[in-house]
């Protein structure tokens, strides 16, 4: 489903997860990342939340950041979406976490429904990404020794 919702975002073509690759992040030794599935009555999974914990200097706390809330077209409009995003809410008050966060394309119409739960955009912050080259190239400006430690 994660090749679905990069197909939907109209990106297939930067998403590189395998099964594998996703397994390991949920199951390894140490996982990183968590996630929840939404099933139909046969069992088959229809809706997905995947998301990791942040932490908020100024709040001084964890959050949970939402990396993404995808449900298959068959499944929309029958409240999966709010029931994983309330699951995660519950996460987060039971646990003590201070928020829920996510980003979401700007022509998505679920902006809507976000809307319609109270989420609130955040315009004043700006992402910001380092990838591929420009990643290795800042990674070049350590000193060797300080290299030599990670």
């Amino acid at each position: 489903m994660v090749h679905e919702l990069a197909a939907y975002e109209k990106a297939p073509e930067q998403c590189h997860l395998t099964e594998e690759g996703l397994h390991t992040a949920l199951f390894g030794p140490q996982p990183a990342l968590f996630g929840h599935v939404a099933v139909d009555l046969d069992d088959q999974p229809f809706g997905f939340a995947l998301w990791f914990l942040n932490f908020s200097t100024w709040a001084g706390g964890h959050g949970i950041y939402l990396e993404d809330l995808y449900v298959r077209p068959s499944g929309r409009g029958t409240g999966t979406g709010r029931l994983l995003l309330a699951t995660l809410a519950d996460l987060c008050v039971q646990r003590g976490y201070q928020r829920l966060e996510w980003m979401m394309i700007h022509w998505n119409p679920a902006a809507g429904f976000y809307r319609a739960i109270d989420a609130a955009p955040l315009d004043e912050w700006v992402p910001y990404r380092l990838t591929g080259t420009a990643l290795r190239a800042l990674a070049s400006h350590l000193p060797t020794a300080s290299a030599a430690n990670r």
